[in-house]
């Protein structure tokens, strides 16, 4: 392997986890049926008349207004879940035969993402590349401004820096190629409840019942998301941040997503402690669990020391590269 080659790998899968490891933003083919959008788009069957039409009618504004009280209260989690601030967040990523991975620790967001995952390569092709380069876990900073990995010694020895990768996030499309569009956006832009706004937009909401989360007392809602019918969708009142959704839509789109599903888990205090994503995307069947805890936890993150740290476009341009 060349030095271009190490460079080139190295920053282009350690910029891609950064991404993972906080939220697929994609998911699988539909497990539930889209006829949950409301009664408008239903149709008795043919032939129906008098009292049977009445019962249609009755279960369909049944079926109405559970809708929309699952979509109060995920209105009602999305706000307390971005006024919580801060939260420890443990994951685990599967991708096809791509990755898999790990994650835990601790994030805020608001005023851009802050905060310190150990991320950990379990399978796949890119476990085993990092493997390659030295590498089984990875240690990620998150600063409003810019990611920072920290790739290993081999990694460093190779290129001839410190053990640290910064990425500005204006930067991560340069450094990780055309597939990388709009990623520091996205970093920048994190918060657990992207998967809610997305269920909201979606119009397909569905509550499914009471369960434990780690023992916590939770409700769960389910539902199906379709980027091609996002992208024409109106969100309607109460949706809000059609710029972002409109930006989300598009990074779905991107991944080569045509349906996702996805599952979240609310606390008593409007509080999302689970989400589970699952898609079909370009690069095979996608599949990601998160665990939220210890909401409003302080989060104290710093860049790593300037003499420990390269910068990804020094590092793809080779000037301290070793020969």
């Amino acid at each position: 392997m060349t030095i271009t080659t190490v460079r080139r790998t190295g920053l282009v899968l350690a910029a891609t986890v950064a991404l993972t490891a906080l939220t697929t933003l994609t998911v699988i083919s539909a497990c539930t049926s889209s006829a949950v959008l409301g009664p408008s788009g239903s149709a008795g069957p043919s032939g129906d008349r008098g009292a049977d039409t009445d019962t249609d009618t009755g279960a369909g504004q049944r079926d109405e207004a559970s809708r929309l009280r699952s979509v109060m209260a995920l209105r009602s989690a999305e706000r307390s879940t971005a006024g919580a601030g801060s939260a420890r967040v443990e994951s685990t990523t599967a991708m096809g035969s791509l990755m898999s991975m790990t994650a835990d620790g601790t994030l805020a967001w608001g005023d851009g993402l802050v905060g310190t995952l150990t991320i950990t390569y379990t399978d796949g092709a890119v476990a085993d590349a990092m493997r390659r380069l030295g590498s089984t876990s990875m240690e990620a900073r998150y600063l409003p401004d810019a990611y920072y990995a920290r790739v290993g010694d081999t990694f460093a020895a190779r290129t001839g820096g410190g053990p640290w990768i910064r990425y500005g996030h204006d930067d991560l499309e340069d450094v990780a190629g055309g597939g990388a569009a709009g990623l520091g956006d996205q970093i920048r832009g994190f918060t657990p409840q992207q998967c809610v706004k997305l269920l909201l937009a979606s119009g397909d909401v569905r509550r499914v019942g009471e369960e434990r989360v780690r023992g916590t007392p939770a409700t769960r809602y389910s539902g199906t998301v379709e980027p091609a019918r996002l992208k024409t969708r109106n969100p309607g009142p109460g949706t809000g941040r059609s710029a972002e959704l409109a930006d989300l839509t598009q990074q779905l789109i991107r991944a080569g997503v045509t349906t996702q599903t996805v599952d979240v888990w609310v606390d008593d205090r409007d509080l999302l402690v689970k989400k589970v994503e699952r898609a079909k995307t370009a690069t095979g069947r996608l599949t990601q669990t998160a665990y939220y805890a210890d909401y409003g936890v302080k989060v104290t993150t710093e860049a790593p020391p300037a003499a420990d740290t390269q910068d990804a476009t020094d590092v793809l341009d080779g000037p301290r590269a070793a020969p």
